[in-house]
């Protein structure tokens, strides 16, 4: 089934550097790799596919996910809130069956999880989204079903509204990373 992995990478970290002068995405985790690149390397490990989703100007954080080998889309107004880079996203892949939508700020989410999401939106679920330790994480997982409504999507609920009103097929899953964002800088030390 033909799955596109969004890599929703046009925020602009301001919890993480409220002065705007350090990207977060860019950051070095312990193991070596840059934050963005290992959300990236974890969708590429298993979807053929991946759609990157950056701000205007990032021209660090675009090559490094160009280099990895993801697909560039540039959200001209992903200053307006997170619903914009979403609807980039889904424009970029619109000749897909579904999305995996994913957070560039999520660097410890399993390729397991991934793939079990993927299976899950492959066999029928309109909505795939993981559980672990009873709390839902990301990535979510969407059917086509779910185009348009993913396409009219504005300001900075992201996919909230969607999965608030419609059916969402929980998959728990061994995997805290669902659960672990970078936030601040401490949060690249704890794992």
């Amino acid at each position: 089934m033909n799955i596109a992995g969004l890599l929703l990478a046009a925020g602009r970290g301001r919890r993480f550097d409220p002065a705007g002068e350090r990207n977060k995405l860019l950051q070095v985790l312990p193991g070596g790799e840059p934050v963005a690149g290992a959300s990236a390397r974890a969708l590429l490990a298993v979807l053929p596919r991946v759609i990157a989703v950056v701000r205007p100007g990032d021209t660090a954080t675009t090559a490094l996910l160009g280099a990895l080998g993801c697909e560039i889309a540039v959200c001209e107004d992903a200053g307006s809130g997170m619903a914009a880079s979403l609807v980039c996203g889904v424009r970029a892949a619109q000749d897909a069956q579904g999305w995996l939508v994913a957070l560039a700020d999520m660097p410890y989410v399993q390729p397991s999880t991934i793939a079990a999401l993927v299976r899950e939106v492959a066999q029928g679920a309109l909505i795939a989204a993981p559980v672990h330790a009873g709390r839902r994480g990301n990535p979510v997982a969407f059917g086509r079903a779910h185009l348009h409504g993913l396409l009219a999507l504005e300001g900075d609920q992201g996919a909230r509204g969607v999965l608030k009103n419609n059916i969402v097929n929980e998959l728990a899953v061994d995997d805290p990373g669902i659960l672990q964002d970078i936030d601040t800088p401490s949060d690249i030390h704890e794992k």
